[in-house]
């Protein structure tokens, strides 16, 4: 086990502390557990992540003009796609 110091909100750390009395666990208990369940969701979100080619939400199926047998037409789309996102945020 190794020690490290955490600087912490004040209100964050006293509803821990609060919390970690009214389970009758340590502080560190309770930090380590939150620390394993972000890093196992963060780890299953990336698991999740597909590359699915762009789909109609009209009709539910692929947009038109792009087919299964066709690569460098869903990559394209693909692409059109994250420009637009790009275009968007900005």
């Amino acid at each position: 086990m190794e020690r490290t110091t955490v600087r912490l909100p004040e209100e964050l750390l006293t509803r821990a502390k609060r919390k970690a009395a009214t389970e009758g666990r340590t502080l560190t208990s309770l930090i380590a557990e939150g620390l394993r369940l972000v890093i196992a969701d963060k780890r299953q979100r990336s698991r999740e992540k597909h590359n699915d080619p762009p789909v109609s939400e009209a009709r539910g199926g692929l947009m038109p003009g792009v087919e299964w047998d066709d690569l460098p037409a869903l990559d394209e789309a693909e692409d059109l796609e994250h420009l637009e996102r790009i275009e968007r945020s900005e």
